[in-house]
């Protein structure tokens, strides 16, 4: 049981809580802060613990944050052991961090208990962004769009709620209503990360390449106290403004180098959300054709992902490390990498496992255009395939898109040059200011021997020119 107890007031949300240190509750405070903020000290949440062993909000925050180490039973357990004496909030809190935590959890079921709490508490935005994660990973835009509006009303001039309305709406292909989120966050606080982020994901989808990148960069002077990952993200969505506008490609390993790489520098940097930048934005450069640039970074890179350890963390990164992998004779490696996912579906409950066969086959995909087998890479993707319909591997569809690219070009190199103008042209109608795309498209045209082409590639060199 508890000792000293006196009931506190939250100060970030105004729900109270049972703690006997006013101290804790200053870093549960910090911890939501961090949160929000993508900082990188959201290890504070641990100090909460330690002034209030017995704090219920605490534990369950702290099991959350330890999710993928050994402690997590201990803070639940201790979570557990105090719920007598917890809050409503508190309560309701724990419920679902137990959800997300329990074996083979149910997906929905924490969805609907996330829903359930911020219905009840609807200015807890850390719950919000809790669910609104869970919902990515599930690849549901449109679970998370319903969450955040739930609680919009009640946070109507409150930091970070607009860059949390943007995201979903832009993956949802909303993007005049995003462009509008972003920059309300952006004006409340011109140093919110998802806001910028969210506002860049706009510029960037509608080819406004240039601006893109100068909004990102004058923005940048506030990202170092940023998370590896939300700093370095940051980074490869200009890296890949960049690529895609056309500019210079020193000006894209210029930034692998100095801005995602160098990430590695600091003492508190999380390498594994470093790799997720920087393999990602290598097998952009490795579908254009010019990987050499980059003279052996790949095979440095490839180096620290034959590490297991950063193995079955994130489905998205054993996508890339995957390719990686394969494209740098690791064959044998990879091999153990696509088994090991395979393991993993088939361990799931049927409903899960349904869901990630797409991934499983996307995974499949990558290790056989990886080591050059474009022809069983392209069969295992079949003629309708669209990889903004795999957003259950824990990705974005900017992130996604580099895939739909691969399947194109294996397509022209396959001789299917109909079917590659035909998906090529649908994509145009979207972001006709991709140079990329337009070369692509002149290939196809090329191959049939029709004169188009010529205006077609035209029409990519002006682009190509246009940005940069």
């Amino acid at each position: 049981m508890m000792g000293k107890e006196k009931e506190i007031e939250i100060i970030k949300w105004g729900y109270w809580i049972k703690s006997s240190s006013s101290e804790c509750i200053s870093k549960i405070n910090s911890y939501f802060d961090e949160v929000l903020s993508y900082g990188r000290h959201r290890n504070v949440i641990m100090e909460a613990v330690a002034l209030d062993p017995n704090c219920v909000l605490a534990n369950s925050l702290a099991a959350h944050f330890c999710s993928d180490t050994t402690r997590t039973p201990d803070l639940l357990h201790a979570a557990t052991s105090n719920l007598e004496c917890a809050s409503p909030y508190e309560k309701a809190v724990y419920e679902t961090i137990s959800c997300l935590l329990s074996p083979n959890r149910d997906d929905e079921l924490a969805i609907q208990l996330h829903s359930k709490l911020l219905k009840d508490f609807p200015k807890d935005l850390v719950s919000l962004k809790r669910a609104q994660i869970l919902a990515f990973y599930m690849g549901r835009p449109d679970l998370s769009l319903q969450l955040v509006q739930q609680v919009l009303p009640s946070n109507e001039r409150q930091d970070f709620v607009y860059g949390m309305l943007a995201f979903p709406l832009l993956e949802l292909g909303r993007m005049e209503d995003a462009e509008k989120a972003a920059k309300k966050g952006f004006e409340i606080n011109k140093e919110d990360p998802w806001s910028q982020h969210a506002l860049c994901h706009v510029l960037q989808y509608e080819c406004r390449f240039k601006e893109a990148v100068e909004f990102m960069e004058q923005c940048s002077n506030s990202w170092a106290p940023l998370s590896s990952f939300m700093n370095t993200h940051n980074w490869w969505h200009v890296a890949l403004c960049y690529l895609e506008g056309n500019a210079p490609f020193e000006k894209v390993r210029e930034i692998y180098d100095h801005r995602i790489w160098k990430e590695l520098d600091r003492s508190d940097a999380t390498p594994v959300e470093v790799y997720l930048n920087a393999v990602g934005l290598l097998l952009r450069v490795h579908v254009r054709g010019k990987i050499h640039i980059f003279e052996d970074h790949l095979k440095i890179l490839t180096g620290y992902l034959s590490d297991r350890s950063f193995w079955y963390l994130e489905w998205h990164l054993d996508l890339l490390i995957l390719w990686a992998l394969a494209c740098t004779g690791k064959s044998s490696e990879a091999q153990e990498l696509l088994n090991g996912l395979k393991s993993k579906v088939t361990s799931m409950n049927s409903k899960k496992g349904k869901i990630m066969q797409k991934g499983l086959v996307l995974a499949e995909a990558a290790y056989e255009y990886g080591r050059g087998d474009c022809t069983r890479a392209l069969e295992l993707l079949g003629p309708d395939f669209d990889a903004n319909n795999c957003k259950m591997v824990g990705a974005s569809g900017e992130q996604l898109d580099v895939f739909n690219e691969v399947w194109y070009i294996m397509l022209l190199d396959a001789g299917h040059a109909e079917k590659a103008i035909e998906v090529i042209e649908k994509q145009l109608k979207m972001r006709d200011g991709t140079p990329f795309l337009w070369r692509l498209l002149e290939r196809g045209y090329s191959t049939l021997g029709k004169q188009e082409a010529e205006s077609i590639g035209a029409k990519a060199k002006a682009l190509e020119n246009a940005y940069f």
